[in-house]
């Protein structure tokens, strides 16, 4: 027989034991206050239909162009893709299940992307996002809230100070009147640009503002702007949004070369970053897509969306020292094995009856090896099934934790009253 080890694939990684709490703490914090907010999870299937992203996302984009996992359904041909963001998963689904007609939608995710791109820091092949999508809602007031809704969970996160910069990308008729400006700009400087900038002159060329290359940064920084190809209502908009967002004091900057990497996006854009992870600081990125609902065969309706890096925002709790422990159990129950860990087994049973997370030493073995499994597991109480204990109808409770003071010394509890007795008990330590 083969003795191989096998690893993971390149740039996809597992999640231990040891880091499910804080994956835990950052999904329930920010679930929590999206709920506060009115929003409902939906989970989507990890594959779609490719055109799903190839029309959303856009055909000259760097995730269509390069990083999407694809492949030809070898029973019939089908062309899938690995999504390698939700938004247009979400908008397909919402559209094939008719959820916006007379009803507005509220809507968070949570799960694994895929991109295939060079795996680094906070950037991996299968990553993580949890995002939210406000559906069917026009005007800046949503697209506010929203900004004023991360503000909130990066407070209740405790990820320090991490900064919003704004953009708008107006609307269509001025986003093209911008697009004819920057074309007739990089023409006059093709001796500048880099091959990728060159190929994206002419479909895409927005996109090479968004460039990394430091010799092409005094071209970008004075290209024209869309900022000043905005007509007056897409100025009231970003006006209207920047208002309420500034009433909730939430400091920003605008940036007008933020334009992110899909296409369906217009009006406004929006990114979360941080000084403490190198290159790869933006966190949470999102805008409004107005045009997207439509582009994927529903009715036309307004959407807004955020999608923050799970894996970034981990990284960044652990920079901030703010990486919440939890205990692998409450109580740790020993015994001396045979009948003792049979009746062992059945006070747990009660004990999780109450809520209570119970281990049982799993074998038997010494009172003295067991008390350091007890230990080990970071459990609040160790309860001694012992065969004397169990012989006149008790067990033994012993606090292990500091704060665990309803038994402070080892105390001698009827074993018909163990599970209601240490129930409280853990209740009151909580308290």
């Amino acid at each position: 027989m083969s003795k191989e080890k096998f690893a993971g694939v390149k740039g996809m990684n597992d999640m231990l034991p040891a880091d499910a709490t804080i994956w835990q703490t950052v999904q329930q914090t920010a679930v929590g206050v999206l709920e506060r907010y009115g929003y409902q999870e939906i989970r989507t299937p990890i594959l779609e239909n490719t055109k799903v992203f190839t029309r959303g996302v856009g055909e000259v984009t760097d995730i269509v162009e390069k990083e999407m996992y694809s492949f030809t359904d070898s029973m019939n041909g089908d062309q899938l893709t690995l999504r390698p963001e939700c938004t247009s998963a979400v908008v397909r689904s919402v559209n094939e299940h008719n959820l916006l007609y007379g009803a507005t939608q509220r809507l968070w995710y949570m799960g694994p992307m895929f991109r295939h791109e060079r795996p680094q820091r906070g950037r991996y092949r299968q990553f993580h996002q949890l995002g939210a999508e406000a559906l069917g809602m026009e005007g800046p007031e949503i697209d506010a809230e929203m900004i004023i809704m991360l503000a909130r969970i990066w407070k209740e996160l405790g990820v320090g100070d991490v900064h919003l910069e704004l953009n708008t990308l107006g609307a269509l008729t001025e986003r093209q009147a911008h697009r004819e400006a920057l074309i007739r700009y990089f023409e006059g400087n093709q001796d500048i640009l880099d091959e990728d900038a060159k190929r994206r002159l002419y479909t895409n060329p927005l996109r090479i503002l968004d460039t990394k290359n430091p010799e092409m940064q005094d071209l970008v920084n004075a290209a024209p702007r869309l900022l000043d190809f905005l007509g007056d209502d897409s100025r009231q908009f970003l006006d209207r949004m920047e208002s309420i967002v500034s009433a909730a004091g939430i400091n920003y900057v605008i940036n007008p070369r933020l334009v992110r990497g899909l296409d369906y996006y217009n009006h406004t854009v929006f990114e979360w970053i941080t000084d403490k992870l190198g290159a790869q600081g933006t966190i949470c990125g999102g805008g409004r897509y107005d045009p997207l609902i439509e582009m994927l065969g529903g009715r036309p309706a307004p959407g807004v969306g955020f999608a923050m890096g799970m894996e970034r925002v981990i990284e960044l709790m652990r920079e901030c020292g703010n990486v919440p422990q939890k205990a692998q159990t409450d109580v740790y129950v020993l015994h001396h094995g045979g009948e003792t860990q049979v009746k062992a087994m059945l006070l747990a049973e009660a004990m999780r009856d109450l809520g209570v997370r119970v281990m049982v030493h799993p074998n038997k073995g010494s009172i003295k090896s067991q008390m350091k499994k007890a230990d080990a597991s970071g459990a609040c109480f160790a309860v001694f099934a012992t065969e004397d204990e169990l012989a006149s109808g008790t067990v033994s409770v012993k606090a292990l934790r500091e704060g665990a003071t309803v038994y402070a010394e080892q105390t001698t509890v009827a074993l018909d009253q163990a599970a209601d007795a240490i129930a409280k008990a853990l209740s009151f330590r909580a308290e």
